[in-house]
């Protein structure tokens, strides 16, 4: 009988130390199921906000990871596709980690592809007026490539192909917002 709580303790705490490493995405400025603030809101189209990405770290990538890409989508957007609100590629290895506000300051080597509101960028939430809450999914890709054929007028929707088409894991936090 001993034995088998033994290995059944051991197999709880391999368990437990696998779930520890996996790939993961933390924010000082955001949080799963949590409402956004002003801070993240698009500054247009009727909204006013300071339009800042928020501060995003990831950690524990997988093997073979050679690159990183951010996106913020917005799949309860009323237009039967989604809002893409950001896309990053082509972050360095190197790279765990983006300030409050990157903008332009992103590393050398990384691209911003086009947003829904039709420019290269991040581009904050803006729910339709009234609607339910927003759901925005915040997402970090460890890529098995160095750099994706990506520039500033690249959709959201072949940024979306060319991140699936390499992908070794993806970590997301998910806030709301309704206005």
């Amino acid at each position: 009988m001993k034995i088998r709580q033994i290995l059944c303790v051991l197999s709880l705490g391999v368990s437990f130390i696998a779930h520890a490493q996996e790939f993961s995405l933390t924010s000082s400025d955001i949080a799963q199921g949590e409402p956004l603030t002003r801070r993240e809101v698009f500054n247009g189209f009727g909204c006013e906000g300071d339009n800042l990405s928020p501060q995003l770290s990831w950690h524990n990538p997988p093997a073979g990871t050679k690159s990183y890409a951010i996106t913020v989508f917005d799949p309860d957007a009323p237009t039967g596709s989604g809002w893409w609100h950001w896309t990053v590629a082509n972050l360095p290895v190197t790279v765990t980690s983006l300030p409050r506000g990157v903008g332009a300051n992103l590393p050398v080597g990384a691209v911003q592809g086009r947003t829904d509101y039709g420019q290269a960028g991040f581009g904050g939430v803006c729910p339709p007026a009234g609607d339910k809450p927003h759901h925005y999914q915040f997402t970090v890709w460890a890529l098995k490539v160095d750099s994706l054929p990506l520039d500033a007028q690249a959709s959201g929707a072949l940024v979306g192909y060319l991140l699936n088409a390499n992908v070794l894991a993806k970590a997301t936090i998910t806030p709301t917002y309704q206005r």
